[in-house]
């Protein structure tokens, strides 16, 4: 039974002049930088612009790239640059509350399974409320945040993408995450007591946390925070919190490409592939 082509082999065929494997890599990598460009932009027109020019630029640059990054990476590089140039175009623009929206209702209309009709409304605000939290990161932590935990790059690959340090990527992570965790801790469910370990002094379990999950604090300190927060409710709960909503920007992956985009993007790329002449 024949495997899937890896991309370097599909990268191969296309470099040769296959237009098919172009076809193939668009469909195989469509949803990711998508999906990107929904959580950088908060627009879906914007995020359908992003995904046709980003192929398109693989297209037109294929014969250039030469495998020193994995292909996503590159991509991901890519689609970051023309969302950067939305970014600019809006920059002196009114603000728009309804992109956000838009996004939300983007999420919503993803084929799911048949849900209860209070716990689909309670989705949905979640949803929304996750949007606009990643929405209103500096857009450095916004970077990071969506190409680690929702994308689900390694550290080391966001360097890569972002052209910054490992050490960088990891600063700016702990930060968004806390700082989503803020905004939607209050739907999460969770319980947050108020009380404290008898005669303790708290650490700051959140910057800790996310370090630990980055392999950045030692097993001693490690097992110190542990103990605490099993002795300590309050933070037990702020831990708890901060891994649901880590839980959360991992499920907002899920995001498909609506298959009118899906069509546009692709008519869009056999359009310019019609147009450029046979290697």
């Amino acid at each position: 039974m024949s495997s899937e082509p890896s991309d370097e082999a599909l990268v191969d065929a296309a470099r040769a002049g296959d237009r098919s494997a172009l076809e193939a890599l668009l469909s195989r990598h469509q949803a990711r930088i998508y999906r990107y460009g929904m959580k950088m932009c908060g627009d879906p027109e914007d995020a359908q612009d992003v995904l046709q020019e980003t192929m398109i630029a693989l297209a037109r640059n294929i014969g250039d790239f030469r495998g020193e990054s994995a292909l996503s990476s590159w991509l991901y590089a890519v689609a970051r640059s023309f969302c950067l140039k939305k970014r600019r175009k809006r920059r002196h623009a009114p603000k728009e509350v309804a992109s956000l929206e838009q996004d939300s209702a983007a999420v919503a209309a993803i084929e799911t399974d048949e849900v209860a009709p209070d716990q689909a409304l309670a989705t949905k605000e979640v949803e929304t409320v996750l949007a606009d939290a990643i929405g209103e990161l500096d857009p450095d932590q916004r970077d990071v945040l969506v190409l680690r935990d929702v994308e689900g790059l390694t550290a080391p690959e966001v360097a890569n993408v972002l052209g910054i340090s490992v050490a960088a990527v990891k600063s700016r992570l702990h930060r968004a995450r806390i700082a989503v965790r803020a905004r939607v801790q209050p739907l999460l469910g969770v319980d947050e007591p108020s009380e404290t370990a008898a005669g303790e002094t708290c650490p700051d379990v959140l910057t800790l946390y996310s370090q630990h999950l980055e392999d950045e604090i030692s097993a001693d300190l490690c097992a110190q925070m542990e103990a605490h927060v099993a002795r300590c409710p309050r933070c037990r709960g702020a831990c708890d919190s901060l891994r649901e909503s880590l839980a959360l920007c991992q499920r907002g992956g899920e995001v498909k490409v609506p298959k009118n985009v899906q069509k546009s993007v692709r008519e869009a790329l056999r359009s310019f592939l019609s147009e450029t002449p046979s290697r």
